[in-house]
């Protein structure tokens, strides 16, 4: 027996064209209102990260006072010189930086729209686990873009335009090099902190248990130094751990969820 009376494939059809027609409306206010705000935006928060006024620069400059040497050196006199050398791209970063920020705005309400067309075709009991996953997976995404952007976009943005191949080669990063590297990161984040939902639904498929996900630990932390090194491939440790730690702890917080199937 369904969760509900049954419809047909055409109430179905018409379901989900005014759901997008809804997120459609939304997103079209969203985009209008950020392309709006965007230049303050732009100076205050989307460039904030190549000056050393960025809170983490401040933060960490003032751990490094005391002469470490496994600090990077986040002195004061960090700026980075943004360019445009394409008579469009100004005008058109100013119109993709709003609509990715706008899809972020109302990415809760979209996951509300998602949960309110698929929860009659679900039982009772999937209900609650299905809206435990939307909302577990929404709060991670946020929390991954957050990381991504406080964090692992400014580490990996400072060691690269602070690299040296040449002491006569100047480093000039371009405004599309700088948004496209910005963005990737920040998304990238929010995707990788999917890390346990994700885990959650291996073992919900039977693809993974929770013993497995112990037995292979050492492998696993094998890997996620790798991927961390990837993703900031700075060469001192500090870097490395501030971005492997939080990468890990989600594993282990994928091991809290998953379900032990050697167990049942």
């Amino acid at each position: 027996m369904a969760a509900e009376e049954p419809s047909t494939f055409w109430s179905h059809l018409e379901a989900l064209r005014r759901m997008l027609m809804r997120v459609a409306a939304v997103l079209v206010l969203a985009v209008a209102g950020c392309f709006v705000a965007m230049p303050r935006l732009f100076d205050r928060v989307i460039l904030a990260p190549a000056s050393s006024d960025f809170p983490l620069y401040r933060w960490l400059a003032r751990l490094g006072t005391g002469g470490s040497t496994w600090l990077p050196d986040f002195g004061s006199g960090f700026s980075v010189e943004i360019i445009n050398y394409n008579v469009a791209s100004q005008f058109m970063t100013h119109i993709s930086t709003s609509c990715w920020l706008a899809l972020l705005v109302i990415f809760p309400y979209l996951i509300y729209e998602v949960w309110n067309f698929v929860r009659p075709a679900l039982f009772p009991n999937e209900r609650r686990s299905v809206a435990a996953a939307f909302v577990c997976g929404t709060v991670l995404f946020f929390a991954g873009c957050i990381v991504g952007y406080g964090l692992v976009f400014p580490f990996t943005f400072r060691f690269l335009t602070e690299y040296q191949l040449s002491t006569t080669i100047e480093n000039r990063i371009s405004l599309d090099s700088y948004m496209g590297n910005f963005l990737m990161m920040i998304f990238v984040m929010g995707l990788v902190f999917e890390l346990p939902l994700l885990t959650w639904l291996l073992s919900r498929l039977g693809l993974v248990s929770r013993s497995l996900l112990c037995r292979y630990r050492r492998h696993a932390i094998v890997a996620l130094l790798v991927l961390s090194a990837v993703i900031t491939p700075s060469g001192d440790p500090f870097t490395l751990m501030v971005v492997f730690l939080p990468i890990y702890l989600l594993y282990e917080l994928g091991v809290r969820f998953a379900r032990d199937r050697d167990a049942e």
